[in-house]
Formats: structure tokens, sequence, C-alpha cells
């Protein structure tokens, strides 16, 4: 008994150290201020680093150096924070070292509380480990923060995919001249097959099989040069197909997109081989194809990765199509947003969205009328005009987009 009660005192004090450490902690102020939108400039550099680096063209224990740049890596810390914490994020480099920051809004209580975390890294060989780690005001040993990370990720069943990519890097180095994080690593092809059973579950693939299997019956009895309305095939996918839950949701969106994009699930995952590929009809909304894409697409998008993504990713394509000579399109722009708004209904299991599925969808529940939009603008004459994103011609654009989705009963 003398012992289960000292043993209970030791817990006790123990918790109440660890409380009033992190009320100590506590800061009127946030570390990191900023949104939570990823910048279009930042889908570019990712689809760059991966094109130069892209594993397919990798065999086992070859070692290659990738420039990260500082930029991208600072927009994905914080598009994690926001995920998994409901903070704000951010990466700073300096000479020889690189900071990670994170800024969590405290709930329930008076005033605006803060949990402020640091974490420094330093050029090294081999393995990055933390150097240094601040909570606050109060230094916290590397030796624990390293710790508490290995212990969570390896609740969350990631400890072995965490050890083998960290074993695979042999060089960090910070060039803040460039903008860079500078790793040399040596490609495991587990590497991949990891990252694509932490992208895709076994519930995920099940009802991706399902979803496939469901459009192309869907689709089977059209023609290859059939023109079929979006709106008919996403709701009888979503209302009719699978059991309603969220994964069988974005299941059916992203075969949906893949579908549209012209593209396969087998580049994803290989056992897609086995299921029957849909025809290749072409859906319309509004009586646009390419509307019908960049809706599709960006739905998938916002259902699987968040809305900042998606909308990043739709400004990102608009400016490569004018830079490309298919024109900057503002109509495109607008069918993205409504196909966000859309794919952000459905992650969020949206009520609205439940009933609006329960009548027959029309293209006037999907997407905004899209007439006085400028379109097929090439890159000099959209910059004449609108100067780029942060200008007040282009603004003016994008609220009469969202004033119109706005009056949509969806997207309300």
């Amino acid at each position: 008994m003398r012992f289960l009660a000292w043993l209970a005192a030791s817990l006790l004090l123990s918790l109440l150290v660890v409380f009033f450490l992190l009320v100590a902690a506590l800061e009127p102020a946030p570390l990191v201020t900023r949104g939570e939108t990823i910048s279009p400039a930042s889908i570019a550099q990712a689809k760059l680093l991966l094109a130069r680096n892209d594993p397919r063209r990798l065999a086992r224990g070859d070692e290659r150096t990738a420039d990260l740049p500082a930029a991208l890596i600072d927009d994905g810390v914080n598009h994690l924070a926001n995920r998994l914490l409901h903070g704000r994020g951010a990466f700073v480099m300096g000479e020889d070292s690189a900071q990670i920051r994170l800024s969590v809004r405290v709930p329930g209580l008076p005033g605006p509380r803060f949990l402020n975390f640091g974490a420094v890294f330093k050029e090294a060989e081999g393995e990055p480990h933390v150097a240094s780690a601040t909570l606050g005001s109060l230094p916290v040993p590397a030796a624990l923060i390293e710790l508490l990370m290995a212990s969570a990720i390896k609740l969350a069943g990631f400890g072995d995919d965490w050890q083998l990519a960290r074993q695979s890097i042999r060089r960090l180095m910070f060039e803040p001249g460039r903008g860079v994080v500078v790793i040399t690593y040596v490609w495991e092809p587990e590497i991949l097959d990891r990252a694509l059973a932490l992208a895709f579950t076994p519930e995920d693939l099940l009802h991706l099989e399902a979803a496939q299997r469901a459009l192309a019956g869907l689709l089977d009895h059209h023609g290859p040069r059939a023109r079929v309305p979006l709106p008919e095939i996403l709701g009888t996918l979503l209302a009719h197909t699978g059991d309603g839950s969220l994964v069988q949701r974005r299941a059916a969106l992203l075969v949906l997109a893949t579908h549209q994009s012209g593209q396969s699930l087998v580049r994803l995952l290989p056992q897609a081989r086995q299921w029957p590929r849909p025809r290749p009809v072409k859906l319309i909304l509004l009586g646009r194809g390419d509307s019908a894409q960049h809706f599709a697409i960006s739905a998938a998008l916002a259902a699987w990765a968040g809305e900042p993504a998606a909308n990043a990713i739709g400004v990102y394509k608009e400016v490569e199509d004018a830079r490309h000579g298919s024109g900057f399109s503002f109509a495109d722009l607008a069918a993205d947003r409504a196909g966000t708004r859309f794919g952000q209904l459905v992650a969020d299991a949206s009520p609205r969205l439940n009933d609006a599925l329960g009548r027959t969808l029309t293209d006037a529940d999907l997407a905004p009328a899209l007439g006085g939009l400028p379109e097929y603008l090439s890159e000099s004459e959209f910059q004449r005009r609108f100067g780029g994103s942060g200008n007040a011609a282009y603004a003016q654009v994008m609220a009469e987009i969202e004033r119109r989705l706005a009056a949509l009963p969806l997207y309300r």
C-alpha cells in the first residue's frame, strides 16, 4: 500500500510539474503569424523537384543529391501544422542551421495564449538530429524532443517508415544564399512502397477499386465520343455507390479526377491494372469539357489535400497555361474554385451536400455562370491587364468569382 501510494504521488507530482511547465511556456503572442495558403510557386517547385528525382528512374543504392527549395519546405511545414494541429508553422534557414517553428493557440484560456515551439537542426553527415529546442521561453533537451518525436511516430504506426527515411539520408546542408536545403540520400525502393502505403490505406484501395468499377459501369453504355453531363455521373457516384463515407467519396472523386485528366490510376497503384478502365467519354459542365476537368481535379485535391492546396494548384495551372500558349482563363479558375468548394464539403461531411445528393444534381448546383469572365489571355496580355495575383484588377475578378459562388445554395 505504501508503494502504491508513493507511486500515485510520484505520478501526480510529475503531471503537476508538466502542467505548470506548459502553463509557464504559454505566451501572449504567436511565434508564427501567417495565412494557411500554399503558394503556386511552391507547387511549381514541387513539380520540378519530383521531375528531377523521379523514383521510378532510380535503382536501389543510387546516391543522389537534391536541392529542396526552402520556400517549399516552409509551405509544407505550415500546411501540416494547420492540418494536424490547427496552428501555423514556418521553416527558417541560417548559414549552417535551420529552425522549424510552430505556434498553436490554446483554447479555453482568458486572452490569447499560444504554445510556441522551435527546433533547430544543424548541418551534419548522416541522419539529421535536433540540435536544440525551446517551448516558449523554456529550453527543452534535444534528446527529449527526439524521444517524443520517435514515440509519437511509432504510436501512429509509422516508426519503421521514419527510420527508413532517416537512414537513407547521408548529408544535410543549408545554403541560404541559394534558398535551398541540400540533401544527399541513398535510394531504397521500399521508401516509395511505404509512401504509397501511407497515402492509400487498405480501406482506401477497396473503395478506389469499387469507385473505378462503378465509373466504368456508368460510362460503359456511352459511345467513346459521347458528351455526358458531369453532375449526372458525379451524383450517382457519390450518392449510390458504396457506403457514403468520407473514404468512399474521396475515392470516387480521385477516380473521377484521374479519368478527367486522361491519366490512369496505374501510375500510382500498380494493382489498378486488374481493374476495369472507364471508357474515354467526355464529361461536360456548363457545356464545357474544360470546366468539368477543372472542377473534378480541384474537388479531388480539396477532399484529399485541403482547400489551400487545391486553390494554389488551380492558380498554378492557369499561369502555366498562359505561359505555354493556351491562355489564362478566369472561367477555368471559377470551375477550379467551385470544385474546391465541393471537395471541401465532401471532406467536412456537409449536411448541405447530403441534401443535394438526395436530389438530381444540375450544372447550376455545382458551378456559377461563367459569362463575362476573361479567357484565353496570353502571358503578356495577362500581365498587361492584371499584373499577377496581387494586382487590384486581378483581385476584382476573383472577388466576382467568389460572389457568384456564394450565390449558389450549395456553397452559401
